[in-house]
């Protein structure tokens, strides 16, 4: 019989095999400024009343209650050379959380929410809807604005460490 803590272990192995893009979920207004590094980012339609997108967040990021707070945010899809600013808003360096922006290239969006230079894309969102789910915020906002580099290339995390994505041709 398999116990809860072997199931927990047995997912978490499992899950860290996929691959993903890694994003930064940013935030502003009167719920405060923050921002928190993402894997678990997906769209949900592009057709509908605007293009959305869910994004899931532990529900004690300050970055969530910001979000919540603040009903916008900034999707930013990191490109491959941007590995600090990951580690950054994932709290992997001893910069204060009030700090990390100062420590990064932005500017303001459309929609006020802050968009990270070098980001392969970024999406403005306003809040459409949310749910607490356990120990994770499920948030959907309906894109507003997008964003486009001229850099592609999405850095990538799986198997514990961050990867990039290579072209696979027939032949391989």
């Amino acid at each position: 019989m398999t116990t809860i803590s072997d199931l927990r272990a047995a997912f978490v192995e499992g899950m860290s095999r996929a691959a993903t893009f890694v994003a930064v979920a940013t935030t502003d207004g009167e719920g405060g400024r923050a921002g928190v590094t993402v894997s678990s980012l997906t769209s949900v339609s592009a057709d509908g009343e605007q293009p959305s997108l869910l994004v899931c967040i532990n529900r004690q990021s300050p970055a969530a209650t910001a979000i919540l707070q603040n009903r916008a945010f900034c999707a930013n899809l990191l490109a491959e050379t941007q590995q600090d600013l990951a580690n950054l808003f994932a709290g992997r360096s001893t910069t204060d959380r009030a700090e990390r922006f100062d420590q990064v290239t932005w500017e303001a969006g459309d929609l006020g929410q802050p968009v990270l230079s070098g980001a392969t894309a970024a999406f403005e969102c306003r809040l459409a809807t949310a749910l607490l789910w356990e120990t994770h915020h499920i948030i959907v906002g309906r894109v507003s604005a997008v964003r486009l580099s001229g850099n592609a290339s999405a850095l990538l995390y799986g198997q514990r460490a961050y990867r990039r994505a290579i072209h696979l041709t027939g032949d391989s």
